[in-house]
C-alpha cells in the first residue's frame, strides 16, 4: 500500500493513493496495481460486465459517473486501506499490526488502546494517566514513563514506534 503525506496544521496527515483504471480496457493496470497493493477503483465501461472485487482494496462503479459518486467512493476505499494499517487490541492484551503481534499487560494494553484511537496524533500526558488503572498520587508521573519504556520495547518488533513530543504528550505511530 503506498501512502503519501502532506504536512496539515503541523502534524503529518497520511492519505492512500486511489488509482482510476478503465475496466476491461486497462485489465493489466488493475493487476499490476494490486501487486502493490494500492487501492483502485475500476470505471466499468458501458455495456461491459462488472468484476468481481474481493479485495476490499478495490471496488467499481459504472461510467457515467457524478463527482459526488466518484468521490465517495474513492474516499471509502481510502478508509478501508488505511484501517487496515491501524493497530489493532484484542480482549486479550494482544496488539496486532501489520501481520506481526506481540503480547503486553492489561495496563500496557489500556495505555495502548488510548494512543490507537488517537494514532498519529499527540495524546496528552493527562490523559494518558487516567488511563493508568489504581494509580497513587505521588507515582503517577514515574508510573507512566515505566510503562510507555515497556510499550516501546515490545512494539518496535511489529512495526510501531512511541515518540515523545515534549511537554506535550506521546505519540504512536509506524516506525520509519
Amino acid at each position: 500500500m503506498i501512502l503519501t503525506q502532506r504536512q496539515n496544521d503541523n502534524r503529518i496527515v497520511s492519505e492512500t493513493d486511489v488509482k482510476l483504471v478503465r475496466w476491461p480496457a486497462d485489465e493489466h493496470r488493475r493487476e499490476h496495481y494490486k501487486k502493490l497493493g494500492i487501492p483502485v477503483l475500476l470505471v466499468v465501461e458501458a455495456g461491459c460486465q462488472p468484476p468481481i472485487c474481493a479485495d476490499a482494496r478495490e471496488d467499481w462503479i459504472r461510467a457515467p459517473v457524478s463527482h459526488a459518486d466518484l468521490n465517495a467512493r474513492m474516499a471509502t476505499l481510502r478508509a478501508k486501506a488505511w484501517a487496515g494499517r491501524l493497530p489493532e487490541i484484542d480482549p486479550v492484551g494482544v496488539i496486532r499490526y501489520n501481520g506481526r503481534s506481540c503480547a503486553v499487560s492489561p495496563t500496557e494494553a489500556d495505555l495502548l488502546h488510548c494512543l490507537v484511537r488517537d494514532f498519529g496524533e499527540v495524546v496528552p500526558r493527562s490523559r494518558l494517566l487516567e488511563c493508568l488503572p489504581e494509580r497513587p498520587a505521588r507515582c503517577q508521573r514515574n508510573a507512566l514513563d515505566l510503562h510507555i519504556m515497556r510499550i516501546r520495547r515490545r512494539i518496535g518488533a511489529i512495526g510501531l514506534v512511541i515518540r515523545t513530543v515534549w511537554g506535550q504528550g506521546y505519540l504512536l505511530e509506524i516506525s520509519r
